[in-house]
């Protein structure tokens, strides 16, 4: 513990990661909707997927966006919400945000639909979930981040509890 007259306060451990689900989340084509006050606008509606892990599996259902906005250095801000459907009926929304950017020349990559290594790039979510099924209350009350992958007609994004 460090002398009471330093008078910074003591750093507390930094939280475990558990690994929860991987979202397998299905594209329709990007809609542009032109530059906004922030930057280019779009939405990529979400129209299925499959949810696979430890604590979670289902299939993505057909409803949901992700609503971005690419800012003018490139950076796209995410912000999806979509839903989707566990393997023993519960519905679970997701409400995900976060941030995709890199080298300009991996962005236009992505942008053409080519496969990029995501470790190339910058993918990350802080992601929300909620449920009314009391077998999955803890996704109300737990905090989850995302590490993201962008494929041609889907994004895979890993979620992690925050311990």
């Amino acid at each position: 513990m460090p002398p009471a007259s330093s008078g910074s306060p003591e750093m507390r451990a930094a939280p475990g990661l558990r690994p929860v689900c991987t979202l397998t989340v299905e594209l329709s084509p990007i809609r542009e909707l032109g530059r906004g006050r922030a930057g280019k606008r779009r939405i990529i509606p979400i129209v299925g997927g499959r949810v696979e892990g430890p604590e979670l599996q289902g299939t993505i259902l057909n409803v949901g966006a992700d609503w971005q906005t690419v800012y003018d250095d490139g950076c796209a801000f995410l912000d999806a919400r979509y839903a989707f459907e566990t393997a023993d009926g519960a519905i679970i929304e997701v409400v995900n945000k976060g941030f995709r950017h890199g080298p300009p020349e991996i962005i236009e990559r992505l942008a053409a639909g080519e496969a990029v290594d995501p470790d190339d790039y910058y993918m990350r979510t802080a992601a929300h979930l909620e449920t009314g099924d009391p077998r999955y209350a803890w996704v109300n009350r737990t905090l989850f981040v995302g590490t993201g992958a962008r494929r041609p007609s889907a994004v895979e994004i890993t979620l992690f509890a925050v311990a």
